[in-house]
Order: C-alpha cells, then sequence, then structure tokens
C-alpha cells in the first residue's frame, strides 16, 4: 500500500492546476459536471476515481487511459512502472484483463495478438533485374 500511495503522491507534484482540467474533461463521462467543479487538486480527483471504482492499487489501467488520451506519456511511464515493478503485471497480462474487464473490448483480442507462423502471409522475392 506504501507504494501505491507513493504512486499517486508522485502524480499529484507533477499535475498542474491546468493539467487537472484536462484530465478531468478526459473523464467528463464518469464524473458529473457538478462533481466535477468540487475537484480541486489532483488528489481530490484520485480520491473521486477511488471512491467510485475506477482507480484501486492493483487497478490502474482507468488512470492509464486517461492519461493516455490526454497525452500525458510522463504520467503514464510512471504508472505502467509501478503495475510491471510492484504488481509485477506485464503488458500482455494487462491486455487480457482490460479485454475481460471491458466487455466491448472482447472483440478486438483476436486483432491485438500477434498472428502465429501459419497466419503471416509469404511474399514471393521480387523479381531479378535482367
Amino acid at each position: 500500500m506504501a507504494e501505491y500511495s507513493s504512486l499517486l503522491s508522485d502524480l499529484s507534484e507533477n499535475i498542474t492546476n491546468e493539467d487537472l482540467e484536462q484530465l478531468k474533461s478526459a473523464c467528463k463521462e464518469d464524473i458529473p459536471e457538478d462533481q466535477s467543479n468540487n475537484i480541486t487538486s489532483s488528489k481530490q480527483w484520485f480520491s473521486y476515481l477511488e471512491k467510485n471504482d475506477k482507480l484501486a492499487q492493483d487497478n490502474l489501467s482507468y488512470i492509464e487511459h486517461i492519461f493516455e488520451i490526454s497525452r500525458r506519456p510522463d504520467l503514464l511511464t510512471r504508472v505502467i512502472e509501478y503495475r510491471t515493478t510492484v504488481l509485477k503485471i506485464s503488458e500482455d497480462d494487462e491486455i487480457d484483463t482490460k479485454l475481460t474487464r471491458i466487455p466491448s473490448a472482447k472483440k478486438y483480442k483476436d486483432i491485438i495478438r500477434q498472428p502465429s507462423e501459419d497466419e503471416i502471409i509469404k511474399l514471393a522475392p521480387p523479381p531479378k533485374k535482367a
């Protein structure tokens, strides 16, 4: 739990008020406007997400998505490092859990996986120049 608190603290230190507005905007479908107006710090934002089951120490996919669409690779990288070092969840494991957690995403599982040797189309070599 200490690592999780440390992660949120680290993220909070790197989120400005302008960033916070962008992050709140990115998740406006999940935070009603009146509630969003009451969130004035990143710590309050994280707290709201936790209370509404969008964030937990072992479930970071929501904020990963928000950081990704908000174009904050620095914050996303910190979350991914936590996920892989503290939780020991690899990128492949995370894809599987996201697909089971998000019903509409299950249909994309075949697109995400790598094709097998049999599925790869072999191209003929280019013709030799005369």
